[in-house]
């Protein structure tokens, strides 16, 4: 099953956070969840595995997101 671990305002940020997962080893999928029609911002979630769920948090906090 995946867990969403964090969620990111722009492509850019989630692009990076993915990049960053991806080379500690972890599977990492992206999905868009929202559009706002007034900024046209996407808002963005990271999901990683259930098993992955901790690593991936404490990736997270280490590299300051």
């Amino acid at each position: 099953m995946w867990t969403v671990v964090y969620m990111a305002q722009s492509k850019e940020i989630v692009m990076k956070l993915q990049q960053i997962l991806e080379k500690e080893g972890l599977l990492v999928k992206i999905r868009p969840i929202s559009k706002n029609i007034e900024n046209n911002d996407t808002y963005y979630e990271v999901l990683v595995p259930e098993s992955e769920v901790e690593e991936a948090h404490s990736i997270i906090i280490d590299t300051g997101f």
